[in-house]
């Protein structure tokens, strides 16, 4: 039995981060670096008619105000490059960035950025994502003649066939709204020129190698000579996947030959990043009378703000889930992301899939009520098994665990929250509800996007193996990742944990891992190191040096791109399972809704370190918690309302359930080291489904726009006793 896979191990960061050692990038300015400070659009679309900055470098301490002129190549984004470092003449979002001062103090950056002189005429702006393609609204980028972003159809076999066999029909209309990924450590860095005459930025992100190449893109130089570094990195959640502060620091270092430091407040940092997509999915579903679904039919509209970020791929990840993790022979899906002025939508936690959830999991339950079946043995019915074909025509990877993580899901809320029976309810107005969903969320890159991760091990010793180097360009974000990083080291070669350095926070020392995101770096990182691990291993034993070393590539099977027309593909190379159960209390006085308790059930395939996995079951509840019941982030006419956590409110301790009972299942990937499959993500999928579940099941009405704040719940409460549908607010 390994002392070392499975093991409760502690974190090697932890220590330096409770005791405050750990630096952060806002730790790293030192005296001396000029302070940087953005002037920003504020407004949601208009044309640059006079932007002058000569009060603002005769104001004392300031000693440049870089523009759009001083930026060699102004173009840049993870997938498409359509967005400016600075504009130049047309500002699409209130985030937009127009100038950098850059000063001797904190106090003269701010002082020098309120004198930078914006003048602005005002354009028409397309703020409603619903009107974004009509032929008659204002285009936010007119070269392309459409705020079409992407359109993603899937087809699979027959829908009007499909609706025909159905029995029983069943119609819904969702809506999810933008979600701020809220990291404690808001955006900063430095940087500078080394004394090999590179650009060195360090920051936090989430990708070493992606921040190099664009950077050095803008720059116009080689990327050798752009250097990426991370310092201890105070979460992410897809938040950190697009620049921010990295290409304005770079620009200033290079231009100014002189380090340079940017330190974001948090209203910065809120408006100067993207948030999580919001979506509206109309969608029916048919079954039989004998519980097999025959068709799904959606329609989903995701609003991509003024800027793509990876709103193609999100939007093909929604599109993929709008039947769950069911298998349906008649599926007809249409997804579209569009552009938009408000604030540009990219990656976050789960990318599209709770979204997709949060409807096909209430229309599974909608549909069982409809006919009469049990909810759970609707799911059993219907839900993707060893074989099953996906909506994009080809069987799921090999490990589909999904009815396994049901039966226990099922079997352990029979057991703790006495699901099926008769519930006590506390008081005359606080009602329980219980609530049920599954969930399916793909590992890894997606697409026929090139996935692969390098690593390269190196050993050392004389006569005995003493020591191991691991070199890898992976982003600790918070996860943990270093730590099972070097915990399969330790396994694979046979060392104690101690003896494993990790060199991964260094684009010029570590190879390119990929990005620490699509909950990938345990499975692709951590299998990178594994092979690199023995095939360096099989080396020592091969020779007498004192010193071996062996970089691996790995790449899992392939995916492909959709079929333009019908979606075919094989869209995912791995798939995380996951069952919630939640218990919630509804106060029908105030409609404030109280999760109580939640079970949730993964298979992660291996659990490296158990404690790591289930601390990020629970930390990422109550992110789900967030999304589900109480971040409201509010954009109005394409102006953020909440941009500080006084009017943006986050989970505290108080809002936590009394309980949260995670539940690890191993059934290894073919894939993943040591079997491990990845999981971060997994918790947030299925979530406020479960949630909306449980408050149909206590109060008999659907909540389906999210948040489920108070006053929605008191709309439907009330509609309920009207027989109307509730006002949308």
């Amino acid at each position: 039995m390994s002392e070392v896979i499975g093991a409760a191990l502690p974190r090697v960061d932890a220590l330096d981060k409770v005791t405050g050692k750990a630096c952060y990038p806002a730790d790293l300015v030192r005296p001396g670096m000029l302070y940087g400070k953005v002037v920003f659009a504020h407004r949601v679309h208009a044309r640059i008619t006079r932007l002058d900055t000569q009060a603002a470098r005769a104001y004392p301490g300031v000693v440049a105000v870089l523009t759009a002129a001083d930026v060699p190549y102004n173009a840049y984004g993870l997938i498409t490059e359509d967005q400016p470092l600075l504009c130049s003449d047309v500002v699409r979002y209130e985030g937009d960035k127009v100038a950098l001062v850059l000063a001797e103090s904190k106090d003269a950056a701010e002082e020098g950025a309120r004198r930078v002189i914006v003048e602005y005429e005002d354009l028409p702006a397309i703020t409603d994502p619903e009107r974004a393609l009509d032929p008659d609204v204002p285009l936010v980028h007119p070269a392309r003649g459409t705020n079409l972003l992407l359109h993603v159809p899937i087809r699979k076999g027959d829908i009007a066939r499909g609706f025909a066999e159905a029995d029983v029909t069943v119609e819904g209309e969702f809506q999810t709204s933008w979600q701020e990924h809220a990291y404690l450590q808001p955006d900063a860095g430095i940087a500078y020129i080394d004394e090999h005459g590179r650009v060195v930025v360090e920051t936090a992100g989430q990708w070493l190698h992606e921040d190099r190449r664009q950077i050095a893109k803008i720059l116009g130089l080689p990327e050798e000579q752009v250097v990426i570094r991370y310092a201890a990195i105070g979460g992410a959640f897809g938040g950190r996947e697009d620049l921010n502060v990295q290409p304005l620091l770079a620009l200033a270092a290079w231009k100014l030959r002189r380090p340079v430091a940017i330190v974001w407040s948090r209203e910065e940092t809120t408006i100067g990043h993207h948030k999580r997509h919001p979506v509206r999915i109309r969608c029916r579903w048919g079954a039989r009378r004998d519980g097999r679904i025959t068709a799904v039919q959606a329609d989903i509209l995701a609003d991509g703000g003024a800027y793509a970020s990876t709103s193609a791929e999100v939007i093909k990840v929604a599109a993929l889930f709008a039947s769950g993790c069911y298998e349906v022979p008649n599926i007809w899906v249409d997804g579209y992301a569009v552009y938009t002025n408000n604030p540009p939508t990219g990656a976050f936690r789960g990318f599209g899939a709770p979204q997709a959830h949060f409807a096909a999991e209430i229309m599974v339950t909608k549909l069982a009520h409809a006919l009469g079946i049990d909810p759970i043995e609707l799911r059993r019915r219907n839900i993707y098994h060893e074989g099953s074909i996906e909506p994009t025509g080809h069987p799921l990877p090999p490990g589909v665990s999904a009815p396994l993580v049901l039966e226990r899901c099922v079997d352990e809320a029979r057991v703790r929250l006495g699901y099926g029976q008769p519930r006590e309810h506390p008081a005359p107005h606080l009602r329980r509800g219980v609530g049920l969903a599954c969930g399916i969320k793909n590992l890894g890159y997606s697409f026929g996007y090139p996935e692969q991760a390098t690593a390269t091990v190196e050993l050392f010793g004389r006569g005995d193996l003493e020591r191991a180097c691991v070199r890898i360009g992976a982003a600790d974000v918070g996860q943990g990742a270093h730590t099972i990083l070097r915990q399969i080291a330790a396994e694979t070669l046979g060392l104690p944990l101690e003896r494993i350095e990790l060199i991964c926070a260094d684009s010029a020392e570590a190879p390119n891992a990929g990005s620490a995101s699509a909950s990938r770096m345990t499975l692709m990182g951590g299998r990178a190191v594994h092979d690199a691990a023995r095939e360096a291993l099989r080396k020592w034993h091969e020779t007498d040096a004192e010193h071996v070393s062996a970089t691996v590539q790995f790449r899992p099977p392939r995916t492909t791109p959709l079929d333009p027309e019908t979606g075919e593909c094989i869209p995912n190379y791995c798939y995380g399972y996951t069952a919630q159960t939640v218990e919630v209390e509804v106060n029908t006085i105030t409609g404030q809704v109280r999760v109580v308790r939640v079970i949730s059930v993964h298979d992660v395939g291996r659990a490296i370190n158990r404690q790591q996995v289930e601390g990020q079951i629970e930390g990422c509840l109550a992110q789900a918690l967030g999304f589900a019941l109480l971040e409201h982030f509010q954009v109005h006419d394409g102006k953020i309302l909440t941009p500080n956590f006084s009017t943006y409110l986050l989970p505290t301790v108080l809002d936590m359930p009394e309980e949260i009972i995670p539940v690890i299942l191993e059934h290894g990937d073919p894939n993943g080291p040591y079997g491990a499959r990845g999981m971060a993500e997994m918790p947030l999928v299925p979530f406020a489904a479960a949630v909306a579940i449980a408050i149909h099941d206590a109060v008999g009405v659907w909540i389906t726009r999210l948040p489920m704040t108070p006053e929605r719940v008191l709309d439907a409460l009330g509609a309920a006793q009207h027989h109307q549908a509730p006002a949308l607010r």
